[in-house]
């Protein structure tokens, strides 16, 4: 891959302000180095290690949504530990070791997970596969520290028998004083309390006036004075010789200490290894989390130098609306070799600058290696330069003017700007005259466009507007209005200039209309005119917007009852089926008793009991003949089904009869209305039906009625007026 070195001014990061990204992007850490890192984070200046940590993240963010969840990355940072580590002769305390062992163990286990689950994670497993495992450091902290955080007693032979001693020595201790205090305690020399503790050994409560009495090294006495403690003189020889043994074993443990330590140091590269490659981890996961809360994604990067933003959102706006409940309206926009330069028009608080930012901020957040929320059929590419010109430019601090500042921007953007720059303007060309700073910008715009680079700027000058028409790369766009309640859409609209409705909008302001018409008439009519023609263009771009959404509505509608219909009709058809086949049962059943009868008939005029007996049975043959033999089961099944439809029928017909019965006793209770009189142009529509059409001509009592796609011959009995026509 091509190596590109990529340059993003520290200016365009506040203008845009990624550092309130990264400050989001941080709390999600859980970690302080982790932190710091995100807090440190700038755009990558090689174009293959951004994609690595754009795919890294990504592939991170997937973990979310899929059951192999990457193990937890948690720690504590070993940096001092690290550093007392190139210190020789020096040694790590217990809980050092602990944290060592503990950060072993994580990595350890993210890396067997990766290498589990290689072709879920091929990135980071990737990533990660340079790095050791090794449980040497683990098995070598285990062997001498215990889970309480203790040295054990196997740690070294020594150490067991100075700790076999201290126990031996402590036994005496306690029987020794055990003895002083039952004597004493005997002789009444003892306080109530009888034993305490002072300086963390046992002593004896004695009374004030027996002091003399007891042998042993007084440790002090109660706040009255009438209370002496006193250390028995038979344990104070132990206590001394348990000094000495307690002394020796902090000796054996710093020993100890100190051969564990000097195993670690070669590892010490492996354990600043593990501690960045958590860190980094720490920040893949925070920049993962952050991009779930956006519903971002890692858009396709484009062969040719050309961006298309689908739905983009602005990551700040986006997440303080969310926490208010308030909507977020998305923006798309497209930069490719024919269309480098877009020029943004339209009213103020329309959404031109947040547009702006937008696809700026974007930008350099994919730049940075942080997943955007954009549709997933976006496109990217990237820019080794993006410089921007934003927001409130005067200089307190250097005494420079809005105007002069901008000029020494605009001598930035000249000596930056070439074919692979993004350039950013708010506002193009402020701060001056407004014929000499349109001028001026006019002529900027041609230079940048001439060196064939990409940009967005907003303006309200029409001169720039115009440019934007001529030139064949560059385009015109604007924030959609409502042009009747002068309220921003939040939509962009690319091909065509936007109005600033100056004046409707200071006329809505409740600015008296005689002062507009005088304004107007200080500015020359054919400037007038363009705006006007604009803001007639616009709202013909809005109507048209509304009446594709509305259509787009109607399709969908449409589609809708299309396949309710079709569910209706397949139910139908089915429910036809089983009565035509009761209708033909039935019909069966009434063609026999029809024989029937008319055998019944000849035999009571001939009395012949052969020839009806023959005469049935030729009947029931001719019928047999025509069944089909079926398992008593089926048979059950079709008799089931029979009497279930015969069942459905019968409700039905049951329900018809109950409705006409009604009508008819409401019928006789109300006198019928006279119905309307219908004529050509009225709205009517069929009595059973919704779709509402009006009549084109009517004829011999039928009436031609247009729905607009179709026209119909329908009798006029079955219409229905919605509407007359107006005269």
């Amino acid at each position: 891959m091509k190596e590109r070195h990529i340059h993003i001014h520290e200016k365009t990061l506040q203008d845009l302000e990624f550092p309130q990204v990264l400050e989001q992007i941080s709390e999600l850490c859980i970690t302080h180095l982790g932190r710091e890192q995100v807090l440190s984070i700038t755009p990558y200046r090689n174009e293959a290690a951004l994609k690595t940590s754009l795919n890294l993240t990504n592939e991170y963010l997937s973990s979310f949504f899929n059951d192999n969840r990457i193990p937890n990355h948690g720690f504590e940072a070993i940096t001092k530990e690290l550093q007392l580590l190139k210190i020789e002769n020096t040694f790590l305390e217990v809980h050092s070791l602990k944290k060592l062992v503990s950060m072993s163990i994580t990595v350890n286990a993210i890396l067997k997970f990766l290498k589990k689950f290689e072709d879920y994670y091929p990135e980071l497993y990737q990533y990660a596969s340079d790095i050791e495992i090794t449980e040497l450091l683990i098995e070598k902290v285990d062997s001498v520290v215990d889970r309480f955080g203790d040295i054990k007693d196997q740690a070294s032979d020594e150490l067991f028998r100075l700790r076999q001693e201290i126990n031996k020595v402590k036994g005496k201790i306690n029987q020794s004083f055990a003895t002083a205090l039952h004597t004493y305690h005997q002789m009444d020399y003892l306080d109530d309390i009888r034993e305490t503790v002072v300086e963390n050994r046992r002593v004896l409560a004695v009374k004030a006036m027996y002091r003399r009495k007891v042998k042993g090294s007084v440790m002090g006495g109660s706040k009255t004075g009438s209370i002496v403690y006193i250390e028995p003189e038979t344990t104070m020889q132990y206590s001394r010789e348990l000094n000495n043994l307690e002394y020796d074993e902090r000796e054996e443990v710093v020993r100890i200490l100190k051969e564990v330590t000097n195993f670690i140091r070669p590892f010490y590269s492996l354990l600043e290894r593990y501690q960045e490659f958590l860190t980094r981890i720490d920040v893949i996961s925070a920049k993962a989390k952050y991009a779930k809360s956006l519903n971002a994604i890692l858009p396709e990067f484009s062969e040719d130098k050309s961006m298309h933003l689908r739905d983009a959102y602005h990551p700040l706006l986006y997440l303080n609306n969310l926490e208010k409940q308030e909507k977020t309206f998305p923006q798309s926009i497209e930069l490719k070799k024919d269309s480098r330069i877009i020029v943004i028009s339209g009213p103020n608080a329309g959404g031109k600058s947040i547009t702006l930012k937008t696809i700026g901020l974007l930008q350099v957040m994919l730049q940075c290696g942080i997943l955007i929320p954009v549709h997933e059929r976006s496109k990217v590419c990237l820019f080794d330069r993006i410089i921007s010109d934003i927001g409130d430019n005067q200089s307190i601090e250097n005494h420079l003017s809005t105007y002069s500042y901008r000029l020494k921007q605009m001598r930035y953007f000249l000596t930056k700007c070439n074919k692979n720059t993004l350039f950013l303007i708010d506002e193009f060309g402020t701060g001056s005259d407004p014929e000499l700073g349109g001028a001026l910008a006019e002529t900027f715009l041609e230079e940048f466009y001439h060196r064939e680079a990409f940009g967005i700027i907003t303006t309200h000058y029409s001169n720039l507007k115009i440019l934007a028409t001529e030139l064949p790369h560059m385009v015109n766009a604007n924030m959609l209005f409502n042009e009747k309640t002068l309220e921003p859409m939040f939509k962009l609209v690319v091909g065509q200039a936007g109005s600033s409705f100056t004046f409707e909008v200071a006329q809505k302001n409740g600015i008296p209309f005689s002062l507009i018409n005088r304004a107007k008439k200080k500015i020359e009519r054919s400037k007038i005119r363009f705006d006007a023609t604009i803001a007639k263009l616009q709202k013909e771009r809005s109507k048209l917007e509304k009446t594709g959404q509305s259509l787009k509505e109607n399709e969908k509608k449409t589609s809708e009852e299309a396949e309710k219909l079709e569910e209706i009709n397949a139910r139908i058809q089915k429910k036809l089926e089983s009565y035509q086949e009761l209708y033909d049962s039935n019909q069966r059943l009434i063609y026999l008793g029809q024989k029937v009868n008319d055998l019944a008939e000849k035999y009571f005029e001939n009395k012949r009991k052969r020839d009806l007996m023959g005469e049935l049975f030729k009947l029931i043959q001719i019928e047999n003949s025509k069944r089909k033999k079926i398992s008593a089961k089926q048979k059950k099944a079709q008799k089931a089904k029979e009497q279930q439809v015969k069942k459905e029928a019968d409700k039905k017909v049951e329900v018809i009869r109950k409705k006409k019965k009604i009508a008819k006793e409401k019928a006789k209770e109300i006198p019928e209305k006279p119905k309307p009189v219908l004529k050509v142009g009225d709205r009517v529509r069929m009595e059973d039906g919704r779709a509402v059409g009006s009549i084109d001509k009517i004829e011999k009592n039928k009436a031609v009625v247009n729905y607009g796609m179709f026209t119909t011959n329908v009798s006029l009995e079955q219409l229905e007026l919605v509407e007359a026509v107006k005269k």
